[in-house]
């Protein structure tokens, strides 16, 4: 018998569908990977499979959606190689050189690289989206659209409807008809505001995050430039393809016009970001697009109990449209799901603590267990009792490290001294000072243009007094910072020292802000330069900051509570879904189109599949909509959600859970009343 190959030893831990899309050829093929079965082991034994065949590390492009996920792609994707031949300086390296990101980020790569092809200039500074609201409502402001006799959109919806123009590339007409219908009125001065603004930013020297798709979309179409970048890569990876949008699919097109050695891994069943521009359509109609594409599936389940995938397995079956799939787990069979028909809110919470306390006395941590829901203020009540009764948790979703205020005052700093035309940047640190507004701020950077960008502009302007001994000092520090040569946690250290005086006058709880302040220049000595820096953390930011996260618990042990969307990709032990009655799943705000309808499905089944030993799903009977009408006794009876049809119910254990009432021994008295009695002398009333 022949001794197996190294390659063969590297992939014997795969299941036969997994070893079968590790190995494929280089046709377009799409993999599309149910809940738990497996996906980054797939993809990763894909990546070396390719460079154990032969294919340059350094012509191999990893896309994902999160540049932490492609770091520990990469790393396994080493550990890997290793077992091939660790000797071999091509198979050493392999891991540095291949072309791994986010598709923001390599956007960002390709744009610094080539850019100039399409006369943009290399040194382009990057809005994020709290930026990109900034500058379009300073936009907007000029422009007078908010003193309008009726009520104009606000910044972040007047952006939100920018980018989906630009991410699904429908018109604007369409866009405010199907998703922004309340703003239809306002087409005129929305093409007027959308013009200025994207005006202002070419001013400005800076791209927007739509902007960096739009410009490698439209690099990718220019003939050289497109053929440019085409002949960098021999082979285009891209993982969570249901995720993308119509842009981002529209950049894998042009790269691949062939697909030739493209690969997509999804699943369809777990396409949930439509809020954000992302289209199942994507993932659904790859084979239409390559015509010669493989579909291969990957089923066996490696997360959850048997039970517990009979039930979601049906839960999804019943979608409108879905590639077939059947999960399925070689685990032992487990207890059965359990629906929980509750009282009411109150009643939910009670069960959800007795069980989730049930749970950690036999050996389940509270880290283990999570309690999922459509919307966060569906937590509301449960979290009120939990904090009454001591119980630490961990509630997800909320700002970012960078979105924090405290962070985007100081990262200003050093923006606005890499690029002096960046009215936000500059609009943000000039009104820290006393005495300086908004209005004085946009003049002030206009006079930074005039002038050609140097901040010798400012020192011949007289500061209101409030502002007189700062000004000479921001100015002297911006100037600095301009042409500084100094390490880069140093110029953070500069303008840390002088900003930290007003975050203590702006800020109730300064502390925890000033020890971020001392993080974030920890961070600047990863970085060899300030446009990396700044471009890195815009594009990839820390996920928490101290001040937002609350005082510390002592314990270390924590329940979980999470949004459903940010739960995605995540498993517990224990998996408690609430508020699974229609109008909360699916959300009474997503049922105006079977499209809508069909991914509030998807998001419950994201749901469900994230459980591995137990899962319940709880629905409350009685809704009070409100605290006065709690007291007064009104209320709403509410139904099943639609996602669980007697069929599926069949496949749960379905119990009621009611509060615990003291018992009470009934007495034998004897008395003359009887009901009859009682109805005749009813009826007496209308005689």
């Amino acid at each position: 018998m022949p001794k197996p190959s190294a390659i063969d030893e590297v992939l014997e831990k795969l299941n036969h569908q997994q070893r079968e899309a590790a190995t494929f050829g280089d046709s377009p093929l799409l993999i599309i990977a149910g809940a738990g079965t497996g996906k980054t082991a797939t993809l990763v034994h894909r990546v070396a499979c390719l460079i154990s065949q032969g294919v340059d590390p350094g012509r191999i492009l990893l896309l994902t959606f999160t540049r932490r996920a492609a770091a520990e792609m990469l790393r396994r994707v080493d550990g890997l190689l290793r077992q091939l031949d660790a000797s071999e300086p091509r198979i050493r390296s392999a891991g540095s050189r291949i072309w791994g990101g986010t598709f923001h980020a390599v956007a960002t790569r390709l744009l610094r690289r080539y850019g100039k092809m399409i006369d943009l200039p290399p040194q382009f500074g990057i809005h994020d989206r709290g930026d990109s609201e900034d500058l379009i409502n300073v936009v907007r402001t000029e422009l007078k659209l908010n003193k309008t006799d009726k009520r104009f959109p606000q910044k972040g919806t007047c952006m939100a409807i920018y980018s989906r123009c630009v991410n699904s590339q429908e018109d604007l007409k369409t866009t405010l008809a199907h998703h922004f219908p309340w703003c239809g009125e306002w087409a005129k001065e929305l093409k007027q505001l959308f013009d200025a603004y994207v005006d202002r930013k070419e001013a400005a020297g800076v791209l927007d995050y739509d902007d960096l798709l739009l410009y490698w979309s439209s690099l990718l179409a220019d003939e050289k430039a497109g053929a440019a970048v085409r002949k960098l890569f021999d082979c285009v990876l891209v993982d969570e393809y249901q995720d993308t949008n119509a842009l981002q699919a529209d950049i894998l097109y042009r790269l691949r016009p062939d697909g030739k050695g493209l690969t997509v891994v999804g699943d369809d069943a777990q396409a949930i970001y439509s809020f954000r521009a992302a289209t199942v359509r994507n993932i659904l109609d790859f084979p239409k697009h390559y015509p010669g594409a493989t579909v291969l599936p990957l089923e066996q389940n490696y997360r959850s109990t048997p039970t517990i995938l009979e039930a979601t397995n049906q839960v999804i079956a019943l979608a409108e449209e879905r590639y077939t799939k059947n999960l399925w787990s070689q685990r032992e069979p487990g207890e059965l799901p359990c629906l929980v028909h509750c009282e009411d809110e109150d009643d939910q919470a009670e069960f959800l603590i007795r069980k989730i306390l049930e749970h950690r006395e036999s050996g389940t941590l509270l880290r283990r267990q999570a309690v999922l829901f459509r919307a966060s203020h569906h937590s509301m009540v449960f979290e009120a009792e939990l904090a009454r009764r001591n119980i630490p948790f961990h509630k997800y979703g909320g700002l970012r490290f960078v979105e924090a205020a405290h962070i985007k005052d100081l990262l200003a700093f050093l923006r606005l001294a890499e690029n002096p035309h960046d009215v936000v940047a500059g609009g943000r640190i000039l009104p820290l000072l006393p005495g300086i507004g908004p209005v004085k701020a946009r003049q002030l950077i206009a006079m930074l243009a005039a002038d050609g960008g140097g901040f010798s502009a400012w020192r011949s302007w007289k500061a209101p007094p409030p502002a007189a001994k700062l000004w000479p000092r921001m100015v002297a520090l911006l100037e600095k910072l301009a042409g500084s040569k100094d390490p880069l946690p140093s110029q953070v250290h500069q303008a840390r020292k002088f900003y930290a005086p007003l975050a203590e006058q702006k800020f109730d709880n300064p502390g925890p802000r000033l020890r971020d302040l001392e993080q974030l220049e920890q961070i600047a000595s990863r970085y060899r330069r300030r446009d990396q820096m700044l471009t890195e953390l815009t594009l990839d930011p820390p996920s928490s900051t101290q001040d937002l996260a609350g005082p510390p618990h002592l314990d270390d042990d924590y329940l979980v509570l999470s949004t459903i969307h940010s739960a995605k990709g995540l498993e517990w032990d224990a998996v408690y879904v609430i508020h699974a009655s229609d109008g909360n799943i699916p959300s009474d705000m997503a049922t105006g189109s079977s499209e809508q309808i069909e991914e509030e499905r998807r998001l419950f089944y994201v749901a469900l599949t994230r459980a591995k030993n137990w899962l319940y799903v709880c629905c409350p009977i009685r809704y009070y909509r409100s605290f006065q009408s709690n007291l007064t006794g009104h209320y709403g009876f509410a139904q099943r959600t639609r996602f669980l049809p007697e069929s599926v119910v069949q496949l749960f254990e379905t119990r009621v859970s009611s509060r615990e009432f003291d018992d009470f021994d009934e007495e034998d008295v004897q008395t003359s009343l009887t009901s009859r009695k009682i109805r005749r002398k009813t009826k007496e009333l209308w005689k």
